[in-house]
């Protein structure tokens, strides 16, 4: 019945060349990953986002030597880009920090980081991760917001209950409420209401054919008893309460008179996954067997496919409806792959094929991860039944893809499983005896740090949050596990990552195995090695800053000209270089924070300076819709009402010393100027096509780009740093900066002197070709350089001023010490009471990390995260208690 695989030796046939490519393919295209340690799962306005970077390469699954520089972005829950830091990696590490100031919003965020490298092979395998945000210190108006759906022939209804109240708990009652309702960035329903009694609008929509299963948003404006007008935007992530089921056979294909496992999927129209069971029934109604998903939507049954019949699947939902489903097609012959993964101590392999198959021909197995084979072997197709046992100390942590090859070398059949080895597990022994039970005492933890146990040097960020405050998201707040070994090496939504890592079980296991045969994308496909179809590489590895670029005179290469750079900010630097024959020049191993600038002067060989000098820019990174869009939460501020109820006290407090910065607000001027055309806009209307346009001359004497733009443009009024047309001041401007949308607080990232022009669209005949992004005006900013992260001026000829994105400054945490007789009087509210991005083990293997506890009783809660300089990954959670 069964047969051993022989074993596979490299030699001169046609499959070895494949695998050969395989390893050439993986080499050439080496890919990175980024995970990022944040100090909290979620967040209130007015805290600081506190992160480490951890980089690995896919193939070596070491610290990163790729990339040296790391890009980590917030962006809200409008795709649009709200901060950008630009980090050093060093050792495959680097930290930083985002701070929430009061002219952000609540909602659903998301942090991002890449590498330059990493953008070649699509944003699917950026760390992308949903966070929420919420806002009560700097806010009026809590909403909450319930959806009812409905069906009226083919349209959808949805009946949302907006409830408007006052951080008190108060509602707003009889107070007048306009929206704006947008499903996929197109307006559908425009009107007024009033809140009742209770403090509810009611808001109907309808969702035609064309839009089934969109997400958008309601922004909804409500006017205060003072006049005052508050926008609030409310997710909308479903427009449907139907529920969609997918039938995946095992290897991918089913085949009639083989007994395979086919798993299930359902998911419902946020995108998360929707318990269900039922039926399976033939062509004559009846039952095959039952069947029924495990979690989260997911589980698997075994069906033997007769030929000539024809299979349906019923399924009862949890309202009591049912609806049927066509179950895939088989074919009449072919080829399974079956894997038995939940054996602790080995992989059972099964290979099964039709009789008529049974004709000695060869097929050979193939287990890879990042690119690297770890299992290699062919049989002879005597039998219909073949398997082999793979030990699970053979194989790496992750995701292990295996792939069945015809006879005639093609891939025919592909499983997925997941693999945990111990042996790639960083072991932490933590040692809390001099942990303080005291409120502002002095606690010290110490840990050893081992790696099948002999003692590592690694390198560990570590969080101490009051839990109590903030209540653990075990699920989904960042797991270095989940991350490095599970999401970064899959496309699309992965819902709760971290379930899969909290218990080492058996039901786990086959959870997570459920999820092996549902998600089906990963970092290449085998067709692609097998035809040399790499990715084209447009963006390098940055291995440093650089400045570089093209000295030309009468549009013809300058060779040999001479190029200087100089910059006096933050201490004088000269460099001299040399063009090539094309006129090229690089200036590399720089380093700078963010805001410096630099002069760059060009000659020929004979000294003339009459040359044109084009530095090169990398386009910004676009902002890509969010592929955990299934995480976001409608309620962000009533999810977290507790915790950014008590965050109040510590922002209070921190107002009290000055310590606390708050946006100024400045009032209105309108003022006019003649017509100005902008030569390198965006602008979809074309170059000019404004309502006005502001040049360059009249930014010169800007310092704060925000702040001087109060007042500049006409017709537009700044509340909170966010632009309003005065013809709509319920609906926020649209920003386009070289034609990629961002938010107000964006503005201050950039330098005025960097700006070409400045069109403003709030005309009709100007806004129409934006869409809905255009319902309240557009501000359309065109950069001197137009598209890049690198801005440049021309004062004189041969002679331009850049000004590249240099480095974020770091900062510290601020931990105090209760040592001193003042500080010890003040009142210390903290949520995150430690963070410390850089914890290293010595050679013994040995840490120790200090801090003073908060001012108040509860649990706090410790987690320890890092990574040796073998790839190993370490994670460690304790509590204590403070009294």
């Amino acid at each position: 019945m069964l047969i051993g695989f022989a074993a596979f030796k490299i030699d001169d046939d046609p499959f070895s060349t494949i695998i050969k490519k395989l390893e050439d393919y993986s080499t050439k295209y080496q890919q990175e990953k980024v995970y990022l340690h944040l100090d909290k799962p979620y967040y209130a306005i007015g805290d600081d986002i506190w992160f480490k970077a951890y980089v690995l390469n896919t193939k070596t699954q070491l610290p990163t030597d790729i990339s040296k520089i790391l890009y980590v972005e917030l962006i809200n829950e409008k795709d649009s880009l709200k901060r950008l830091v630009k980090l050093p990696i060093m050792g495959g590490i680097t930290w930083g920090d985002f701070k929430l100031t009061d002219s952000l919003g609540e909602g659903n965020y998301r942090i991002r980081a890449y590498t330059n490298y990493m953008r070649n092979f699509g944003t699917d395998f950026f760390f992308d991760k949903t966070i929420k945000v919420g806002n009560s210190w700097a806010n009026k108006v809590f909403t909450n917001t319930e959806y009812k759906f409905s069906k009226e022939n083919n349209a959808e209804k949805v009946a949302a209950t907006i409830h408007f109240e006052d951080k008190n708990g108060v509602a707003y009652t009889e107070n007048d409420v306009s929206y704006d309702v947008q499903l996929d960035f197109r307006s559908i329903a425009k009107g007024k209401t009033k809140t009742d009694l209770k403090g509810d609008a009611l808001v109907n929509f309808s969702n035609s054919q064309s839009f089934l299963n969109k997400k958008g948003k309601i922004i909804a404006t409500i006017t205060l008893n003072n006049k005052q007008k508050i926008v609030k935007s409310i997710p909308i992530t479903s427009t449907s309460n139907d529920i969609d089921v997918q039938f995946l056979p095992e290897g991918g294909t089913l085949i009639e008179e083989l007994p395979q496992k086919i798993a299930i999927k359902a998911l419902n129209g946020a995108g998360n996954g929707e318990d269900v069971k039922g039926k399976i029934v033939d062509e004559t109604g009846e039952t095959v067997t039952n069947i029924a998903s495990a979690y989260l939507g997911m589980g698997n049954f075994t069906l033997n496919v007769q030929p000539g019949k024809t299979y349906t699947a019923k399924i009862n939902f949890k309202d009591g409806s049912e609806k049927d489903f066509k179950l895939p097609v088989a074919q009449k012959v072919g080829y399974a792959l079956a894997i038995n993964n939940t054996d602790t101590g080995k992989v059972s392999v099964k290979i099964m094929t039709s009789a008529s198959l049974t004709n000695g021909d060869e097929v050979k197995i193939v287990a890879q991860h990042g690119g690297n084979i770890y299992y290699v072997s062919k049989a002879k197709v005597d039998k219909q039944v073949l398997i082999a046992n793979v030990p699970r100390s053979k194989l790496p942590s992750g995701i292990v893809q295996f792939t069945l090859f015809s006879a005639t070398n093609q891939p025919i059949a592909e499983r997925l499983i997941f693999n945990k080895n111990k042996f790639d597990v960083i072991d932490l022994e933590l040692s809390a005896s001099a942990a303080s039970d005291a409120r502002k005492g002095k606690t010290t933890f110490t840990f050893d740090a081992t790696n099948e146990q002999k003692p590592i040097q690694g390198s560990f960020s570590v969080s101490v949050t009051n839990a109590t405050k903030v209540a653990p998201d075990e699920n989904n707040e960042s797991n270095i596990f989940a991350s490095l070994w599970l999401t970064s090496d899959l496309a699309g939504h992965v819902e709760k990552p971290n379930h899969y890592f909290l218990n080492d079980d058996a039901k786990t296991a086959r959870e997570l195995d459920n999820l092996m045969l549902t998600q089906g994308w990963r970092r290449f496909l085998w067709r692609n090695v097998i035809n040399n179809a790499g990715p084209a590489i447009t963006y390098k590895p940055e291995q440093s800053i650089s400045i570089s670029g093209t000295v030309t005179k009468g549009g013809k290469p300058v060779p040999n000209g001479k190029v200087m750079l100089m910059s006096t900010k933050g201490g004088f630097l000269v460099l001299d270089t040399i063009t090539n024959a094309e006129g090229k020049f690089n200036f590399d191993n720089l380093s700078f924070n963010d805001s410096a600038k630099f002069i760059v002067q060009a000659r020929t060989k004979a000294d003339r300076k009459f040359v044109d000098i084009n530095v090169d820019a990398v386009p910004y990174q676009i902002v890509t819709k969010n592929k955990n869009s299934a995480d976001i939460d409608v309620n962000v501020n009533n999810t977290l009402m507790k915790y950014i109820k008590e965050s109040d006290n510590y922002f209070n407090e921190l107002t009290r010393l000055g310590l606390l910065e708050k946006t100024i607000k400045l009032d209105e001027v309108v003022i006019t100027d003649k017509r100005v055309v902008a030569k390198n806009s965006s602008n979809l209307n074309g170059a000019g096509n404004a309502d006005f346009v502001l040049s360059a001359k009249d930014l010169q004497s800007c310092v704060n780009l925000s702040q001087c733009l109060n007042g500049r443009l006409p017709f537009v009024i700044f509340k909170g740093g966010i632009p309003y047309s005065t013809r709509s001041q319920n609906i926020p401007m649209t920003i386009m900066l070289d034609g990629m949308e961002v938010e107000g607080e964006f503005l201050d990232n950039l330098t005025p002197n960097d700006i070409e022009t400045i069109e403003v669209l709030r005309s009709a005949g100007n806004t129409a070709i934006y869409g809905s992004r255009g319902s309240g005006g557009v501000i359309i900013i065109t950069t001197k350089r137009g598209g890049g992260e690198v801005s440049y001026n021309n004062y004189a000829p041969g002679i331009v001023v850049v000004n590249p994105k240099g480095f974020a400054a770091l900062r510290d945490f601020y931990s105090p010490k209760y040592d001193n007789a003042t500080i010890t009087n003040r009142a210390d509210f903290r949520s995150t009471v430690f963070w410390s991005p850089q914890v290293v083990s010595d050679k013994d293997g040995k840490a120790k990390f200090d801090f003073y506890n908060a001012d108040e009783a509860a649990t706090y809660r410790v987690v320890i995260e890092g990574i040796d300089a073998l790839g190993h990954l370490g994670r460690k959670v304790y509590t204590y208690d403070v009294k």
